[in-house]
């Protein structure tokens, strides 16, 4: 039986098409290298047999066809290589009164492949975003990808750096809890992603990385683009495994979600560029049922006794919360009221609990404000709930410590704690609920709290009046911002000064914030926004803030958010200078350097990516033109020149 030939429009007319040319052309899937010789129009495959070299960026010289990667001749019309045996398919060519048409045989039905059912179980693990760039050594599993967006079942954005996918997907893991996947090819694609996996690690987000290698043969050869990823990856992945023609597939994709999911940490898996499309066979999709247990675990009851009889002297507890208590908020804030105890926050869960609460404290630290700090010198007795004790946090190890954590090693981490606690959080304040009925004798704060927020605001009122004529204060950046900021918003900082200030002056409601914390790595704010809007699937509002110095990094970035239709908005603080740098020199008593920068106008640049892009020079200005920024329903940036001394 003949095969069926389907037929494609390659060319308007013949003329369009000059004698003794060769152009690449497609026809559905296929690449056509298509000539005008000897007065007709001829096809031959595109991809020479020997390097796949495309024959379509050929010449024809003295009547051969000439591969443009290794000079190898072919007759232009039959594809035969004249003294050889090899050559190259033709396709048949129909000159019709519409155009020319190349006849191809239909395609076949696409047939699973390893990386299909490889996607599928991601899937059915709910990894619903991917964060990456396709190139030459991923595009099999790029194939699946494609297939199971065009399905609505999953999320495929096209980044413009790997660095950026990564943050991505770090930011992603960080608001939800659950692995995004960020995917690069082979070499400098892979080794691009090494940044934002270090951030997710450090701050002990789930995460998943996917790699394309070169063919295995080739490994250790030096071939092009050929780097050892296993060997790379083995300092940051928790999970770290090459896909093999004789791996148990879809189990080691539903091992690499687990460990990312259990571990709180990097999973990687690289793709040789010979097994992504080997078929799937009978093999299928794997799926989490049954493979992942409650994680609700109970303290233990001598550890949960000594907390009980802890908090039964204590008059005057604080709690402090961080970012490992994200999930548990509700219940913290009731066992707070219970203890009319104020609630700090280090930087990294600023927003956990709204500033507009009666036992809200604000943020503990460097980039905290007095309110805080004043609470737990005052206190007698720390109630810590999923802190890392950082020195930007500064707890203090000179009152008594309660240490509730469902990490074993992040208990007592860095100095001994009078009353560690192993559980997941809920759980635990469950049974200190129950132990603690009709048994409370602390002192109520909430009062304390209100006159130490006036205190600060007055502070803050003064501060708004400071202009030396060199720009905006960050203090008025931050002000306005936490006026106009939508409640529900998921805030993106950057490092730098931009975030101290953020810390201390943004007066959050139901805001969340996301911050690279322990790597603390520039460049965060723009790529962790597009994870942000992926995350919540466009249905918060996302705002980046950051300095000049960390937006450039990853500028770029603001037409993915275009394209993507993403309503992301960032917020600018423009003072030519890495300030937190110089700041920093002159602190260490060195010569400032190398801290000023050049930059483009960055309105105009959001302009020309296709965004709304307004500049403020005049703090007149600044409400107005914030509000035209947060408002406006699509990509939008708000260049601000600030003074680098008004933080």
């Amino acid at each position: 039986m003949s095969k069926k030939i389907d037929w494609y429009k390659v060319l308007d007319k013949k003329s369009d098409l000059a004698e003794n040319r060769i152009i690449t052309v497609n026809a559905g899937n296929k690449q056509i290298a298509l000539s005008h010789f000897e007065g007709k129009i001829c096809a031959l495959d595109n991809h020479c047999p020997h390097q796949g070299g495309p024959l379509g960026e050929g010449s024809i010289e003295k009547g051969i066809l000439r591969c443009p990667w290794h000079g190898w001749d072919y007759h232009p019309c039959t594809g035969k290589a004249p003294g050889f045996d090899d050559g190259v398919k033709p396709y048949p060519v129909e000159e019709r009164e519409d155009g020319i048409y190349v006849g191809v045989e239909e395609k076949k039905p696409h047939e699973p492949t390893l990386s299909d059912i490889m996607v599928e179980t991601m899937i059915n693990w709910d990894v619903d975003t991917v964060f990456g760039m396709v190139g030459n050594s991923n595009l099999g599993l790029a194939d699946a990808f494609k297939r199971q967006d065009e399905k609505k079942k999953l999320k495929f954005i096209g980044i413009r750096h790997e660095g950026a996918g990564a943050f991505a997907a770090s930011a992603y893991g960080k608001l939800t809890g659950k692995p995004a996947a960020c995917f690069s090819i082979a070499g400098p694609g892979a080794t691009n992603m090494f940044t934002g996996l270090w951030d997710a690690k450090v701050d002990r987000a789930p995460i998943l990385a996917l790699t394309g290698q070169v063919a295995t043969q080739v490994v250790g050869t030096g071939n092009f683009q050929e780097v050892d990823l296993v060997r790379a990856f083995q300092t940051v992945a928790e999970f770290n495994h090459r896909v093999q023609k004789d791996s148990r597939h879809t189990e080691l994709m539903a091992l690499a979600i687990k460990h990312a999911l259990l571990k709180r940490d990097v999973s990687h898996l690289t793709f040789p560029d010979e097994i992504q499309e080997i078929p799937a066979g009978e093999e299928k999709a794997q799926t989490p049922e049954g493979r992942i247990s409650s994680l609700k675990i109970a303290p233990p009851k001598e550890s949960l006794d000594k907390a009980v009889s802890l908090i039964k002297k204590s008059s005057r507890p604080v709690i402090i919360v961080g970012h490992g208590a994200r999930f548990d908020m509700e219940a913290i804030v009731q066992f707070a009221e219970l203890l009319h105890a104020p609630v700090l926050t280090t930087f990294k869960g600023k927003g956990l609990i709204s500033d507009m609460h009666p036992l809200a404290a604000g943020v503990l630290g460097r980039s905290g404000t007095p309110i805080a700090s004043h609470f737990m010198n005052e206190s007698d007795l720390l109630i810590v709930f999923g802190a890392s004790f950082s020195n930007h946090t500064g707890i203090t190890p000179q009152k008594p410590i309660i240490q509730v954590d469902f990490d074993p090693l992040a208990l007592s981490k860095f100095h001994k704690i009078d009353a560690p606690v192993l559980g997941e959080i809920s759980v635990t304040l469950e049974q200190m609920f129950e132990e603690l009925k009709d048994q409370i004798k602390t002192k109520n704060q909430e009062k304390e709290v209100a006159e130490r927020w006036e205190i600060w605001r007055t502070e803050k009122s003064k501060r708004l009046l400071e202009d030396r004529g060199k720009g905006i204060s960050s203090i008025a950046v931050f002000h306005n911002l936490s006026q106009l900021a939508p409640e529900n918003a998921v805030i993106c900082v950057d490092v730098g000064n931009n975030a101290y200030s953020l810390g201390r002056y943004f007066e959050s409601k139901k805001q969340s914030f996301l911050m690279s914390g322990y790597l603390g790595s520039i460049g965060f704010a723009m790529p962790a926004a597009l994870g942000a809007w992926a995350a919540t699937k466009g249905k918060r509002p996302v705002i980046a803030v950051a300095g000049d110095g960390g937006f450039a990094q990853y500028m770029a970035e603001l037409t993915t958010s275009v394209k993507y239709g993403m309503n992301i908005k960032m917020i600018l603080l423009n003072n030519s200078e890495l300030g937190k740098i110089s700041k920093e020199q002159r602190s260490g008593e060195f010569d400032v350097f190398a801290t000023d920068l050049v930059n483009p106008d960055f309105a105009q640049y959001a302009n020309s990516c296709g965004a709304l892009g307004l500049k403020v020079t005049d703090k007149n200005e600044l409400h107005d033109k914030m509000k035209q920024v947060l408002e406006f329903k699509e990509t939008a940036l708000l260049e601000i020149i600030t003074d680098v001394n008004l933080v």
